[in-house]
């Protein structure tokens, strides 16, 4: 479609049709669609078709579906370039949550999440990639910051209307898939057609990439995807069903993540920037437990609603660390293998997530407590990985046990 330009090239493009303008544009589409289905979806499944916990269950299980199969990605970038790969996936991802309505049955639902998860995933890992390969190592945690933040901006926007327009206005959940699934389609749109093709700086490999030195980003990848299961399927569940929520309230909690994501993303950039990722990433995972057990005590003590909000704010801002991860391993990565890596590590990311969401759902019936106490175990197995990260990573120092073993001489 376009002949495509390198890095270089695109200084002399005008600012709005630069590769990190492209970015920010990504970053601000794709959460419109997604979080607005998200904070939609429980009371719209309850309401509608009478989800209990181990629907939801299901549900997520086969949403997590596509991001198993997110390795597929490096044989579709033979055919299709990485850059045009993303945007049609962000496509689909708009056109599937503003048709979200049209199916209000448990089956309608299930076929439209799948599609939807598809966009999201495939998205998700192409995203990552072009960020690793366009931002240089100096930069990436500062920026991946503010791409955080901007994408809570533009959903920030999207939920004040939410909350403030829903009941005034009597909203349908139609009227509010459609607009947001719509304007993600819109924007994607834009990006295919108005803006250049680009080539990174280095070729990257189109075969599957699994290599022995990045074993603790692959087991890091595994926990920060069973653990975050826990915490998108069944924290906002809670709200709704023990607390009773409704959607203006629900979305108002979000509203305050939000905020505080937009002010926190930039300086958590920073933080990665000057303590390193070991420091950061034990920091998110000591939080993550205490809070997990946290919501625990709400089941097991009869906690109130105003902890669990809060819990619910903190649990959003040190997930936000998670950007330490990815800025590990592309200090420790070798450049060609990044786009495949990024596929492959969602698909580790989600190999829990294909079973998890149903098997506590089902405890979930039984005992809501004892899935937060799992998620809590979680988060310190995590936090033992995260002690292996060593202070400086780079290639050959990707662990603490890299320096154990006899130096290689240089090739």
């Amino acid at each position: 479609m376009f002949t495509p330009i390198t890095l270089e090239q695109s200084r002399a493009l005008p600012f709005w049709r630069r590769p990190v303008t492209l970015l920010f544009l990504m970053a601000i589409a794709m959460p419109v669609a997604f979080n607005t289905w998200s904070a939609l979806l429980n009371n719209f499944v309850i309401e509608v078709a009478s989800f209990d916990g181990a629907d939801i269950g299901v549900l997520h299980t086969l949403r997590e579906i596509p991001g198993f199969l997110a390795f597929l990605v490096i044989f579709l970038i033979i055919f299709m370039r990485e850059q045009v790969l993303g945007l049609l996936s962000l496509a689909l991802l708009g056109a599937a949550t503003a048709v979200t309505a049209w199916f209000p049955t448990l089956q309608g639902i299930l076929v439209i999440t799948v599609l939807s998860s598809i966009g999201f995933h495939y998205f998700e890992t192409v995203a990552q990639s072009l960020q690793l390969q366009w931002l240089s190592k100096e930069r990436a945690p500062q920026m991946l910051g503010w791409l955080v933040a901007t994408g809570s901006a533009a959903t920030l926007v999207v939920y004040g209307v939410i909350v403030v327009l829903w009941e005034p206005l009597n909203l349908s959940y139609n009227a509010v898939y459609m607009a947001a699934g719509g304007f993600t389609v819109l924007v994607a749109l834009f990006c295919l057609f108005a803006i250049p093709q680009f080539d990174g700086p280095t070729p990257q490999n189109k075969k599957m990439v699994l290599r022995r030195r990045y074993w603790l980003y692959y087991a890091l990848q595994f926990m920060a995807g069973a653990r975050r299961q826990i915490f998108v399927v069944f924290a906002g569940f809670m709200m709704v069903e023990r607390f009773g929520f409704e959607v203006h309230h629900l979305t108002g909690l979000y509203l305050i993540n939000l905020l505080v994501n937009m002010v926190a993303a930039p300086m958590l950039g920073r933080f990665v920037s000057r303590f390193g990722e070991r420091r950061t990433l034990i920091f998110e995972y000591a939080g993550l437990a205490t809070v997990f057990a946290l919501y625990g005590g709400i089941y097991w003590f009869g906690w109130g609603v105003m902890l669990a909000a809060a819990l619910y704010v903190v649990d959003h801002i040190l997930f936000a660390l998670a950007l330490a991860l990815k800025t590990y391993f592309q200090k420790i990565a070798d450049p060609a293998d990044i786009a495949p890596t990024a596929a492959v590590a969602f698909t580790i990311n989600h190999i829990a997530a294909v079973f998890l969401p149903v098997l506590l759902g089902l405890l979930w019936v039984a005992s809501p407590a004892m899935v937060f106490a799992l998620a809590a175990l979680m988060a310190l197995v995590s936090l033992m990985l995260s002690l292996m990260i060593p202070r400086h990573p780079e290639p050959g120092n990707e662990t603490i046990f890299a320096r154990l073993k006899a130096p290689t001489p240089a090739q």
